[in-house]
């Protein structure tokens, strides 16, 4: 079972005089990246919901925020009376002027609104925490359903490696044949008389040198463990990653030592969808 990187989660609290909203996204990332946004008075809080999150999401690029919307008569800013007044007998002394349209310039300027910083109410931040942990839920559900596209994606993938390392396998003896016959070739257009036992000899070592026997049972092993990866329960992209760059080392073995066009048409195909494989598994968690 693998997880996607790739996930979206959101949720939304309705307080009597606040709407709270909860979003959080992810994208593929090799560490966690965490980005917060939320209103001042919940920074306090800022270590605890990283925390939350680290533990649950792992790793990704991912964006956090939390949006207030006031929605009863609750409010923490306030009109600095004494100082708008003192902006006003300012502003009379320079201006004859309408008094609204000296009140709405005079509220302009610096300390003419104060702010008085509120405590949290922690019956409220425990809900505010209910709901972040319900948008990581829906973000982790999210993850586990791009999840199971990608490895029903990987296992095809995997499936076709599989068939072409078996024609591939069908192919060598007609490979190591067409090696010896190119060899033989060869010593005749020279126009040479060769010692058969030597010439045996020499094949013998020749085709040891260019057999695969060793690279087709360990690309099977590979393959074979990275299913047996793909189906354990915990999803590790990396760990699937680094058994992704073994199998393309045992086909780009293959391929240097085939010297027999049509083998090496296989693994051109093999090391196609091996790159597409490498491609999504850096969504993979």
């Amino acid at each position: 079972m693998i997880y996607s990187m790739t996930g979206y989660g959101k949720s939304v609290l309705q307080l009597p005089t606040k709407k709270i909203s909860i979003e959080i996204k992810s994208l593929n990332s090799k560490n966690l990246d965490l980005n917060t946004r939320m209103p001042s008075f919940y920074r306090e809080k800022e270590l605890q919901l990283r925390k939350l999150i680290a533990d649950q999401l792992e790793r990704g690029k991912i964006d956090f925020s939390i949006f207030v919307e006031v929605t009863g008569e609750e409010t923490t800013t306030q009109i600095n009376k004494p100082v708008v007044t003192q902006y006003l007998k300012q502003l009379q002394d320079i201006v004859d002027g309408d008094a609204t349209e000296l009140l709405k310039m005079a509220v302009r300027f610096p300390d003419a609104l104060s702010t008085e910083r509120a405590d949290i109410d922690e019956d409220e931040w425990k809900a505010v925490l209910t709901e972040v942990n319900e948008a990581i839920n829906h973000l982790n559900q999210y993850r586990l359903d791009e999840g199971k596209v990608l490895e029903q994606d990987f296992k095809t993938r995997v499936k076709t490696i599989e068939s072409l390392l078996q024609q591939v396998i069908a192919i060598d003896p007609e490979r190591v044949e067409a090696v010896r016959e190119r060899l033989r070739k060869g010593i005749e257009e020279l126009k040479e008389k060769v010692d058969e036992n030597r010439f045996e000899q020499e094949l013998v070592y020749y085709i040891e040198k260019y057999d695969i026997t060793e690279e087709k049972v360990r690309l099977q092993n590979h393959l074979s463990y990275f299913i047996t990866a793909l189906n354990s329960k915990d999803s590790n992209g990396k760990k699937l990653g680094f058994i992704s760059q073994e199998i393309g080392r045992e086909i780009n073995t293959i391929g240097s030592k085939s010297n027999y066009a049509p083998m090496q048409q296989l693994v051109v195909q093999m090391k196609d969808e091996l790159e597409k494989i490498k491609e999504q598994l850096l969504n993979v968690l």
